[in-house]
């Protein structure tokens, strides 16, 4: 797969690069206060310590317009898609050192399935908050170094992420609800279709393991 930077211009299509605040404080308590597993990945998604900070509560009513955000954190060591969320609203991430993302465009899902040879690879320099737009589907964040692993903020609004959402089924989309504010398609190769999520990716699994150096 090829990789593209969130800098090259077909990136406007999936999100931009958010500028102007100061970062630092939050990419030293990614480092500092969160763990980074040595395989797989974990997720939290609020993190007190990253939460707390005054640079995050700078930062947050420039993201949502004023709606309570949650700052959070995935990190670990992956290389695989496996699937693919999208939300009600963007999500904002900021890595501790380089980081990929492979996304897709919420129009390109047809009941409920989308080939994942439509999907694009992009890299996101340490230090670089980016924007992924609510219709960019997207999922954990790949390393963009072998053996790297990766901390990311992801930022969202409060209550994301957190606990089931029962709905009255009535919507196809109901059967993509995984949490609230999480609609989720996977491949089937990945844990979450054994654990029950809605299987709708087709074609390969994305890995970009033989892309990255």
């Amino acid at each position: 797969m090829k990789i593209l930077s969130v800098y090259d211009e077909e990136f406007a299509e999936y999100g931009k690069i958010m500028e102007g605040y100061d970062v630092q404080p939050i990419i030293d308590a990614l480092n500092e206060h969160t763990p980074l597993p040595e395989n797989g990945v974990d997720y939290v998604p609020e993190e007190p310590a990253i939460q707390n900070l005054a640079a995050a509560k700078e930062l947050a009513p420039s993201l949502y317009g004023g709606l309570p955000v949650e700052f959070g954190w995935c990190n670990g060591h992956s290389t695989k898609l496996n699937c693919l969320e999208y939300h009600r609203d963007s999500e904002f991430n900021l890595g501790t050192e380089d980081f990929v993302l492979i996304l897709a465009k919420e129009g390109q899902v047809k009941e409920g399935k989308l080939d994942t040879s439509l999907c694009k690879a992009f890299c996101v320099p340490a230090g670089v908050l980016v924007e992924v737009y609510a219709d960019s589907l997207h999922y954990a964040p790949c390393m963009a170094h072998p053996g790297k692993g990766f901390r990311v903020l992801i930022a969202l609004p409060k209550g994301t992420n957190v606990g089931k959402c029962e709905t009255a089924g009535k919507a196809f989309e109901d059967k993509l609800l995984w949490a609230a504010n999480k609609w989720l398609i996977a491949h089937p190769d990945s844990a979450e279709a054994a654990q029950g999520a809605w299987v709708g990716l087709i074609g390969e699994n994305p890995d970009i393991a033989g892309d990255i150096s």
